[in-house]
C-alpha cells in the first residue's frame, strides 16, 4: 500500500509540476526597483534561473545561462535570474554578477516566496515558461553538459 501511494503521489506531483502556471508577481531588482513578471517575460519563452551565492553548481551554471541569454534574446526568449540569498548574504550578489559578467536581469527572492510558490526545492533550478505563463520544462541541479539539454528544450519550443 505504501508503494502504491508513493507512486501515485510521485505521478501526481510530476504532472502538477508540468502544468504549473505562473501568476504575475512583483519582485525587487538588483537596482532596488520593483519589477513584475509581465515586464520581464519574453515574447515567446522565459527562462527563470533560481540560484544562491553559496551554491557552487549555481555559479558554474550562470556563464552557460549567460550564453543562452546572448544566443536567444533576439528570438523572443527572456532570461531572468532569481537570487534566493537571505539578507545576510545579499551583499555578495552584485559582486558575483559583475565577476561572472552576467547581463540578464536578476531579481531578489530574499524570503523565498517565489521559490515556494513555484515549488522550487533545490538549487539551481531552471524553469522554461511559455508565453501563456505555463511551466513547460524544469531542470534541477547542474553538471557540465546540462546546458546542451536546456538548449535542446528551448529549441523544441521556439
Amino acid at each position: 500500500m505504501k508503494i502504491c501511494f508513493s507512486i501515485i503521489f510521485t505521478v501526481f506531483f510530476c504532472v502538477s509540476m508540468e502544468s504549473q502556471t505562473i501568476r504575475d508577481f512583483s519582485a525587487t531588482s538588483l537596482d532596488n526597483n520593483t519589477v513584475t513578471f509581465s515586464s520581464l517575460k519574453g515574447e515567446g519563452l522565459t527562462v527563470l534561473d533560481f540560484w544562491a551565492s553559496w551554491c557552487k553548481p549555481c555559479l558554474k551554471s550562470m556563464p552557460y545561462i549567460e550564453g543562452i541569454y546572448t544566443k536567444y534574446k533576439d528570438q523572443g526568449v527572456s532570461v531572468v535570474g532569481v537570487n534566493t540569498d537571505g539578507p545576510r548574504s545579499q551583499s555578495k550578489v552584485k559582486p558575483i554578477i559583475k565577476s561572472l559578467n552576467i547581463h540578464y536581469p536578476i531579481i531578489l527572492d530574499m524570503n523565498n516566496n517565489l521559490m515556494n510558490d513555484l515549488n522550487v526545492l533545490s538549487l539551481p533550478t531552471l524553469l522554461i515558461v511559455d508565453k501563456n505563463n505555463k511551466v513547460i520544462y524544469r531542470h534541477e541541479g547542474f553538471v557540465k553538459g546540462d546546458e546542451k539539454r536546456i538548449e535542446e528544450e528551448l529549441e523544441k519550443y521556439l
